[in-house]
């Protein structure tokens, strides 16, 4: 398989992509669905801010630098990436934070419905932010299983609230289908595209989706902790009132009035002063991807991943796969279940092959074409049957549970 690998290679029309990216000499990274590795022109970026902006300019960079106007020029730079207009998208706070603030711009649409629908074992965050609501009085948490939630949607729904990409799984939700259902039962739709956006094909505006989420430091590259994105249909953007109204949501921030009037646009969003390293790191990611192209960065994923399941079969790896089947129905990873799957993963990360563990029994592989090659498929095989081959992941090191993996 890695003469067959190398001859994908010489024909990859995106492997010139690898060397804009900082990826350390024997890693096989498999993990750029938690974060993506370092492009080679951030610290170069970060120094001129560090330096130039900051260190010589000091807080005249507000207006000759564009610090001020950051968050809404770097979510006009994702917008194209998640099928919305630019006005729509804005680059703050963190997923967490933004879906708070669109949880409850949605409720007070839908005045006499409380309840936001989501599904059992979405990712954390977003079940427990409806529950911090639920704790206020202000809603009323509803879990259906992913097969019935069309039927879930009745008239006491404000808003359903899913992830595209299933963080464990990768197995996608039909965006259009379900923003559907959810209109003609006269709910609002909140998508949570932390394991979509900017590694596949998404579309909220022929959707007509009504709100989004998603993360900066996953498939964007932004670094760890890089600012979050939100997204408001331009037709909502009036009605939109979200609830931390703090000075950079104002419609005049520098009048400093004693009373808050909410900007006119996706500005209205912001709350407290942006955190321009942040900001300036991620709109070096958005840019790259952006260059390379979406589509093309997910037909490449889907190669990868399908060459990854005829190496571990030819390698004769008894792993349960638990992602669907379809490369065309799942996100930009590969998902198994095994029992010892924590051990396994450890044992893997310190072969140099760097995927992830999901609790309790999920080993998940992501791609980032950008960076990977098909040689890289193969070797992670390799290694994957050499380990449990050996039995090597039994080793106490491996077993022990850590608190980050």
């Amino acid at each position: 398989m890695l003469e067959r690998a190398r001859v994908l290679d010489a024909g990859d029309p995106l492997a010139q992509f690898r060397e804009r990216f900082e990826v350390p000499e024997g890693v096989i990274y498999l993990d750029g669905n938690s974060l993506g590795c370092l492009p080679n022109a951030t610290p170069a970026r970060l120094e001129q801010v560090v330096r130039e902006e900051w260190g010589r300019d000091l807080i005249r960079s507000w207006n000759s630098a564009g610090w001020i106007d950051l968050p809404a020029k770097v979510g006009a730079k994702i917008a194209p990436l998640i099928g919305a207009q630019p006005h729509e998208v804005i680059a703050c706070d963190s997923v967490s934070v933004n879906l708070f603030k669109l949880i409850s711009a949605a409720l007070k649409m839908r005045p006499g419905r409380k309840i936001v629908l989501s599904e059992p074992g979405n990712f954390p965050t977003d079940i427990y932010m409806i529950e911090g609501l639920e704790n206020q009085g202000l809603a009323e948490r509803r879990l259906a299983e992913r097969g019935k939630l069309v039927e879930a949607l009745d008239g006491d729904v404000a808003l359903l609230l899913l992830t595209h990409a299933h963080y464990k799984t990768g197995e996608l939700f039909d965006m259009e289908a379900l923003t559907k259902a959810a209109h003609e039962a006269g709910a609002l739709v909140l998508w949570d595209l932390s394991h979509s956006g900017g590694a596949l094909p998404v579309d909220l505006g022929a959707c007509e989706a009504d709100f989004a989420v998603g993360c900066g430091y996953k498939y964007l590259n932004g670094g760890p902790g890089a600012p979050a994105y939100a997204f408001v249909a331009g037709r909502h953007l009036a009605a939109t009132e979200q609830p931390l109204s703090g000075w950079m949501g104002h419609a005049a921030p520098f009048a400093f009035s004693d009373d808050y009037e909410a900007a006119p646009g996706i500005e209205r969003l912001l709350c407290g002063t942006p955190g321009i390293l942040g900001l300036a790191a991620l709109e070096v990611g958005v840019d790259l991807i952006a260059e390379i192209g979406v589509e093309r960065l997910y037909a490449k994923s889907k190669a990868l991943s399908e060459f990854l399941r005829q190496c571990l079969a030819e390698g004769g790896v008894a792993l349960d796969f638990v992602s669907p089947a379809d490369p065309g129905a799942r996100g930009s990873q590969l998902s198994f279940r095994h029992e010892e799957a924590y051990a396994i993963c450890q044992a893997l990360i310190a072969r140099g092959v760097i995927g992830d563990f999901r609790d309790p029994d999920i080993l998940r592989f992501g791609f980032a074409p950008a960076y990977l090659r098909f040689a890289d498929m193969a070797e992670a095989a390799r290694h994957v049957a050499e380990v449990l081959e050996s039995g090597e992941w039994q080793k106490a090191e491996f077993r022990e549970r850590a608190a980050v993996t």
